[in-house]
């Protein structure tokens, strides 16, 4: 079968390009660098390039992007219609996975508050190291064990832990999500329905037995009123 590797490869961007032509006479030169510091000092170095020298890069970049052009049509063109369905949906989930690393990374950047973790997850994390098991999965499965066998009274601590963490979460999603709409960003604010979505399972089941009481939607509107 034909698989991606196969697929011609995207020519560089002309910074790329810099940056790989560049590295080695720059690693000499700072042999002490860490790969962090080398490519802020490659960065420095393509900003205060002269606008002449980047269009060599640019020129090189255009010449690329014509031969691979050519390149793709005809791989493209020897595929059977199957195999171009596999390398189409195997894209779309390389971008898809690429887009939810870039929104997360964006959010860890923008300090949106860690999630509030359930009273089992608080359970997991202080008895994890401690715990019996050859592998992470058989640990997880024995504490998982424990857990179900619990008394109420057993875990009291752990879901008031919980209730603790969740009331943290509220209030610092509430800070967040104000200064979010400062920057213009409600995009990434929770609509009401999620806000209302993390009610606590005991009035979830009391709206349950009174939407199956009195026919559902009358119900729900009057929950909503309250």
């Amino acid at each position: 079968g034909t698989s991606s590797s196969q697929r011609p490869k995207r020519p560089l961007t002309a910074y790329f390009r810099f940056v790989m032509e560049n590295r080695p006479a720059f690693r000499e030169k700072n042999p002490e660098a860490s790969n962090t510091e080398l490519i802020k000092k490659l960065a420095g170095a393509w900003k205060e390039l002269p606008a002449s020298q980047k269009q060599v890069y640019e020129e090189a970049r255009k010449t690329d992007w014509k031969r691979y052009g050519e390149q793709l049509a005809a791989y493209k063109a020897q595929l059977t219609p199957a195999q171009a369905a596999a390398l189409k949906e195997e894209r779309r989930k390389q971008l898809a996975k690429r887009r939810s690393i870039r929104a997360k990374r964006e959010l860890n950047l923008l300090g949106k508050p860690k999630r509030a973790r359930s009273s089992f997850n608080i359970f997991l994390s202080e008895n994890f190291q401690e715990s019996e098991g050859n592998s992470p999965v058989a640990k997880l499965k024995k504490l998982f064990d424990t857990w179900q066998k619990m008394s109420a009274s057993q875990k009291q601590p752990y879901l008031q832990l919980a209730q603790d963490d969740k009331v943290r979460y509220e209030n610092e999603m509430k800070s967040w999500e104000a200064k979010m709409i400062e920057l213009g960003r409600e995009d990434l604010v929770r609509s009401k329905k999620q806000r209302l979505k993390k009610k606590p399972a005991e009035t979830a089941k009391q709206s349950e037995t009174a939407k199956a009481s009195s026919g559902g939607k009358k119900a729900k509107l009057k929950k909503s009123e309250e």
